[in-house]
C-alpha cells in the first residue's frame, strides 16, 4: 500500500473519486474497494505491529529472565531494521503518520533492549552497564526529538512533495528508480535483510535451550499477523494511472520478499514454541527454592 499526496492538488485530483476521510488522512486516492481495503489492511497491521512488544514486555516482567530468553542478535537485528526504516521515512518525506510510527517502532526497539540489558546486568553487574544506558537513553531522546525538528524544518518547504508510506514508490510519468529511489530500494533492501537475519539467532537460541521459557508468542503471532496484512496491502492496492502491475510489484520487491520471509521464520519459531512446550510448562513449574 502506498499513501501518497498528489503534488498540491485536491481531492478533485483523483482519477476516480475518494474516500474523503482517506484523502484527508492519507492524501490516498482510494479508487475503488480495492483500495479501501489496502488502506484499511494498511492500518490494521500498523495496529499489529505497535502491539506487538507489549505482551514481551509483561512476560519479561513477570519471569525476569529476558538476557536468556531471548537474543541479543535477534533484538539488534530487528531495531536495525526499524531504524533503517526510520531513515527511509524521511528520505522518501513520508505523511506524519507513517514517520511516527517509523518512529514508535524504533522506540518500542529501545525499550526491548534496555530491558534485555536490565535483567542481564541485573544478575551479572559490570561496569559496562551505566555506559550502556546511557548511550540508549540517549538514542531515546534523540528518536523523540528528531521527527519534530525535522517537521518544523519542513514547514516552508515546498508543497509539490512526494509522500509516500514506503520507502519507495513512483510517481506516475516518472522513469523508473531515479536516484532517490534507487536509495529507498536499497535502504529498503537492507531493512528486509536485517529482519530476516535476526530471527536466525533466537530460532538458534530456542534450539540450544531446547525451551522457549521467557518469550511471549503473542510477540511473533501480532507480527506474523502483521505481516500478512501488511503484504495482502500491497498486493490489493492499484498500481498508479501510468504504470504496469509488473513495475508496481518490483518497487514492492525488497518489503513484500521480507514480509513473506519473516512469515516463514516466525512460522519455524512457532513450531518451537509448540515442540518445547512441556519443556517450558515444566520449568515454569519447579519450585524457586531447593527442598
Amino acid at each position: 500500500m502506498v499513501w501518497k499526496k498528489l503534488g498540491s492538488g485536491n481531492f478533485s485530483s483523483c482519477p476516480n473519486g475518494s474516500r474523503q476521510w482517506i484523502w484527508d488522512m492519507f492524501g490516498e486516492c482510494a479508487q475503488d474497494g480495492w483500495d479501501e481495503a489496502s488502506v484499511g489492511l494498511g492500518l490494521v497491521s500498523i495496529l499489529c505491529f505497535a502491539a506487538s512488544t507489549f505482551p514481551q514486555y509483561i512476560k519479561a516482567c513477570k519471569t525476569g529472565n529476558m538476557d536468556e530468553a531471548l537474543s541479543l542478535w535477534f533484538l539488534l537485528g530487528w531495531i536495525g531494521g526499524d531504524s533503517c526504516n526510520l531513515i527511509g521515512s524521511f528520505l522518501a518525506d513520508q505523511l506524519p503518520l507513517q514517520t511516527y510510527t517509523a518512529v514508535y517502532y524504533v522506540l518500542a526497539d529501545l525499550v526491548m533492549l534496555s530491558l534485555y540489558f536490565h535483567y542481564k546486568f541485573k544478575k551479572r553487574p559490570s561496569l559496562l552497564s551505566a555506559p550502556i544506558n546511557s548511550v540508549l537513553l540517549f538514542t531515546l531522546g534523540l528518536a523523540c526529538t528528531t521527527p519534530l525538528l525535522s517537521r518544523a524544518g519542513s514547514v516552508a518547504a515546498p508543497t509539490e512533495v512526494f509522500w509516500g508510506r514506503k520507502l519507495l514508490s513512483v510517481e506516475p510519468g516518472n522513469k523508473p528508480f531515479t536516484r532517490q529511489e534507487i536509495i529507498g530500494f536499497v535502504i529498503g533492501s537492507v531493512s528486509s535483510v536485517l529482519y530476516l537475519f535476526s530471527r536466525l539467532p533466537q530460532i538458534h537460541t530456542n534450539f540450544l535451550r531446547k525451551s522457549t521459557q521467557g518469550i511471549s508468542y503473542s510477540l511473533f503471532a501480532l507480527v506474523m499477523l502483521g505481516n500478512t496484512l501488511y503484504g495482502l496491502s500491497v498486493l490489493l492496492k492499484n498500481p498508479e494511472v501510468g504504470q504496469s502491475e509488473g513495475s508496481y510489484v518490483l518497487h514492492h520487491l525488497p518489503w513484500l520478499v521480507g514480509s513473506l520471509g519473516m512469515l516463514l521464520l516466525d512460522t519455524i519459531i512457532s513450531v518451537q514454541f509448540f515442540v518445547y512446550r512441556n519443556a517450558s510448562t515444566s520449568s515454569e513449574c519447579q519450585p524457586l527454592l531447593p527442598g
